[in-house]
């Protein structure tokens, strides 16, 4: 595997950009999430949407969406 390419200050490219984030006071984050492509995926968020059918939670989560996304009129 080649190696990343490192300059007079013997830092990489990523390097560099990691301490000039970190000095605009950005802090990396790095979290894992479900994959959406896998099969188990689809079966999982069915059947969480079927657990919230019908109970007070729906309509908070429903209208969690509605104000976090705008919807195209059609």
């Amino acid at each position: 595997m080649p190696r990343p390419k490192q300059t007079g200050d013997g830092l990489t490219k990523f390097q560099r950009y990691r301490q000039q984030q970190t000095r605009r006071g950005m802090k990396q984050l790095r979290i894992w999430v479900p994959d959406p492509n896998r099969p188990e995926f689809a079966a999982e968020a069915k059947r969480q949407g079927l657990s919230l059918r019908d109970r007070a939670e729906e309509a908070d989560a429903l209208g969690f969406i509605a104000e976090a996304f705008e919807w195209p009129e059609e």
